[in-house]
């Protein structure tokens, strides 16, 4: 007789359990690749980069992404608050990975029980580090109430499912870290900050304080990391719409935002240090995207400057950098780099994503790619 008439069929499910369960042996989730895939699934923080929904379930957030034309290329989903016209760099990383399905959101209330053995997406758009930041968007997430809603509420339940302790479990899923940008945009440059402090000092906390939020995650369990560098927001649309007088980039915004990667950069080595066991990898996302809008047609690319969709302007209540709702959306999404008034398209993010997979230039992924990453 065949294994299969032996067995019940309850038995196999919990045998297939077993022996796929993160707690039992390496490569048990390998992609069929030409090395083994050790990645289990992905848990995410940060800001809109990132966010895949979490705040459609804000009631006072101004920084929502869940109407048309968000989400016109993302038939499966449709507008699911994904700050883009289809996917984003996060989903396009599990698709990489050869993760089962993408990524759940933190808040909604369906994301429990085995849906969350995959990962978890904890991002939020229009927090930052800094708690204090993005309260001019309404209510927002930040990356320390990120942290600890993976802390006391997923971690509990991911140990319940796997049946085994973080400390087991979670050096097979992938920290991805998308934060920063707003702590400039809305917070320091809009005056919140001390009066004060000087770019480079609030920079300097900056870093301190994302350092010690990976450490916390650390201390949990977690050992693989990719940290997301902040985007060249100066050279948004939003940012010459509000600057008209500028022709090119706005430098203050640049400036910043490559002061804090350079910060970045220099962490992923430092805090290896202080972290033993852990793999930190840099995806220099700014370098990324500069290099699209320096010469964007060999990549497919013809209007960097406009959002591909009408935004929302202040005058007609909105805040000068969502889609308007119902508005105006442009035909060649693929050939936009930004889709609304800050956020690139679902093609920037398909470059963004194989960059950090693949790439083995160190001025964009560094110290090594998310590939490689995903194979210790």
């Amino acid at each position: 007789m065949s294994l299969k008439t032996k067995i019940p069929f309850f038995l196999l499910m919990i045998l297939s359990f077993v022996f796929l369960s993160p707690c039992n042996g390496d490569c048990k989730f390998a992609a069929n690749d030409e090395k083994c895939n050790k990645v289990q699934g992905m848990f995410v923080f940060g800001s809109s980069v990132v966010d895949s929904g979490n705040n459609n379930f804000l009631v006072n957030s101004l920084a929502k992404a869940n109407y048309l034309p968000y989400g016109v290329d993302f038939p499966l989903f449709g507008p699911s608050g994904r700050f883009t016209n289809g996917k984003n760099v996060i989903d396009l990383l599990g698709d990489h990975l050869k993760l089962p399905f993408y990524i759940p959101t933190f808040n909604d209330p369906s994301t429990k029980g085995s849906k969350i053995i995959h990962g978890v997406n904890f991002g939020s758009g229009g927090s930052g580090i800094l708690d204090d930041t993005g309260s001019v968007a309404g209510e927002v997430i930040s990356l320390n109430q990120q942290i600890r809603n993976f802390e006391n509420v997923t971690l509990p339940e991911l140990e319940e499912q796997l049946g085994c302790k973080s400390k087991e479990s979670l050096k097979d899923y992938m920290f991805v870290v998308g934060s920063g940008g707003n702590d400039y945009s809305l917070n320091y440059f809009l005056g919140l900050a001390n009066n004060n402090i000087t770019v480079q000092d609030f920079t300097a906390n900056l870093t301190l304080t994302l350092s010690h939020q990976i450490k916390r995650l650390y201390n949990m369990g977690a050992r693989k990391f990719v940290v997301m560098a902040l985007y060249p927001n100066g050279c948004s649309p939003m940012a010459r719409a509000r600057n008209p007088m500028t022709t090119g980039c706005i430098e203050s915004l640049n400036k910043a935002a490559l002061l804090f990667n350079t910060n970045l950069r220099s962490l992923v080595d430092s805090i290896g240090l202080q972290v033993p066991g852990s793999k930190l990898v840099f995806v220099n996302a700014y370098k990324i995207i500069m290099d699209i809008l320096g010469n964007p047609t060999p990549k497919g690319f013809s209007d960097t400057k406009n959002p591909c969709c009408e935004v929302a302007t202040i005058e007609e209540g909105g805040t000068g950098t969502l889609c308007k709702k119902g508005g105006n959306v442009c035909s060649k999404r693929n050939a936009y780099v930004y889709f609304d008034g800050l956020h690139p398209t679902e093609a920037v993010n398909v470059v963004l994503a194989n960059k950090a997979f693949s790439s083995n230039l160190k001025a964009e992924v560094y110290p090594a790619n998310v590939k490689i990453l995903s194979q210790v």
